[in-house]
């Protein structure tokens, strides 16, 4: 992090630029050269201050570059790429055409075509123009009729996005911006051919804008291929924003999980809470025994229906359901403000799965609170977590605490007291405790 706030480099990616910009710069959406309806509808939902990837981002994408953005879940990405494209859109009109849309969005999960849809409908509220957003789950009828009337973005799961090319509703000839978004999970759910396929159908020119969580070696391979002279846009780590988290484990054996789990929620400062497991049938599981014992929850995966996904999400934004539990698959997407909780109730096989997780609480500047569940099995899996944190995750006092996960060696690593050098959290304490005050900023984040 340099404080010109703008650095150029050489990486293996060939990229341009990359561009870093510090948290502490303060401008207002006025200093991007937003158009006044867009600047209409950030004053409307409350947005005065663009986040780090949205001041990095703008500029560049309404200068018409290709463009390679890495910033984790929270940090305003969406609006970085949704506001340029409807500015360039309402700056030259065209008449929509049907089945052949302006800007295409590629999206991993259902929920996040959703609400990347949703937000083009928020910023574009003052602007005449039309969208959609496709995905599987749902009879294709309705998408249909209203792409045979003409789209100008269409937000689509790939799968979907090419059964309708394949049924002729949907033609990519006319494509201008071509956005991929969470391009590392999308690799990770094996969509690569499904992708390939899509680009091949776009017209040789067009601006090409991914975005990721991460940059991995195959997602750097990848948009090397396809971006041309791209500008590479970067906020601080994940890891980094981990701080503003207060993350404890609690070592536990798996027939005791349950049972801790419900002995946490009896405190009220659990009040919204997102519970994560590693399979379908757990989430399920976990959903039923909280609404055994009077604590209303709901389970969101993709062996859910869409309608049945949907209804879950809106009664945890509206807090109807205090408790939601979700794989890792189906959170994608999630965008709830004021998560209070995450308890990875199982921990993830990938570290950099545990630090996306973690990241839906303490979003925008908030503070937020993360619990892991640990037994025996998994120590090799908090291992790697630390690892990649570089912190040792302060371990909770409680009922249910079992030395022999604490202790796990032999399959699994070494405990954690036992590494050399092994750099501490910052924080201290045990559980119970209150998450105390909820620190946030003054001014409110356009997701």
């Amino acid at each position: 992090m340099v404080s010109s706030g703008t650095v150029s480099m050489k990486l293996q990616l060939d990229f341009e630029a990359i561009l870093r910009i510090p948290s502490e710069v303060h401008m207002s959406f006025q200093n991007l050269n937003i158009i006044d309806p867009l600047q209409r509808a950030l004053d409307k939902e409350g947005y005065t201050n663009p986040t780090p990837i949205q001041m990095q981002a703008i500029p560049h994408l309404l200068q018409g570059k290709d463009l390679m953005g890495i910033a984790q879940t929270g940090t305003g990405k969406t609006a970085a790429f949704v506001l340029p494209i409807l500015q360039k859109m309402s700056q030259e009109r065209k008449a929509s055409v049907p089945g052949v849309p302006r800007a295409l969005v590629l999206a991993p999960t259902r929920e996040l075509a959703a609400q990347i849809d949703q937000s083009f409908a928020t910023y574009g509220q003052f602007l005449r123009f039309r969208h959609l957003a496709v995905y599987g789950g749902v009879k294709q009828g309705p998408q249909v009729r209203i792409l045979s009337r003409g789209v100008d973005v269409l937000v689509a799961t790939p799968g979907r996005l090419l059964d309708l090319m394949n049924q002729g509703y949907i033609d990519l000839k006319g494509v201008e911006f071509f956005v991929l978004d969470e391009i590392d999970r999308m690799l990770d759910m094996g969509f690569i051919k499904d992708i390939r396929k899509i680009i091949s159908s776009l017209p040789q020119k067009h601006q090409s804008l991914f975005f990721s969580a991460t940059m991995s070696r195959q997602t750097a391979e990848f948009a090397q291929r396809l971006l041309t002279d791209p500008v590479h846009v970067e906020t601080a780590s994940e890891v980094r924003v981990l701080d503003a988290i207060d993350q404890q484990v609690f070592f536990v054996n798996e027939n005791d999980k349950s049972k801790l789990l419900l002995d946490l929620l009896e405190h009220r400062d659990l009040d919204r809470v997102l519970v994560f497991t590693r399979t379908k049938h757990r989430a399920d599981k976990v959903a039923t025994i909280l609404d055994r014992h009077r604590v209303r929850a709901d389970a969101i995966h993709g062996g859910k229906s869409q309608g049945q996904r949907s209804k879950a999400m809106r009664n945890f934004k509206s807090g109807y359901v205090r408790v939601l539990v979700a794989t890792d698959v189906a959170a994608r997407g999630i965008d709830v403000d004021g998560i209070s909780h995450v308890i990875n109730y199982d921990l993830p096989n990938e570290p950099e799965i545990y630090v996306h997780r973690i990241g839906r609480t303490g979003r925008a500047g908030a503070e937020g609170i993360a619990f892991s569940l640990c037994t025996a099995e998994d120590r090799g899996l908090l291992r790697n977590i630390e690892r990649l944190t570089r912190m040792e995750i302060e371990a909770a006092t409680h009922q249910y605490h079992s030395e022999r996960a604490k202790n796990a060696v032999g399959a699994a690593p070494e405990p954690a007291w036992n590494r050399p050098h092994a750099p501490r959290s910052s924080r201290r304490g045990s559980y119970p405790k209150s998450s105390g005050p909820r620190k946030s900023y003054s001014t409110r984040a356009a997701s």
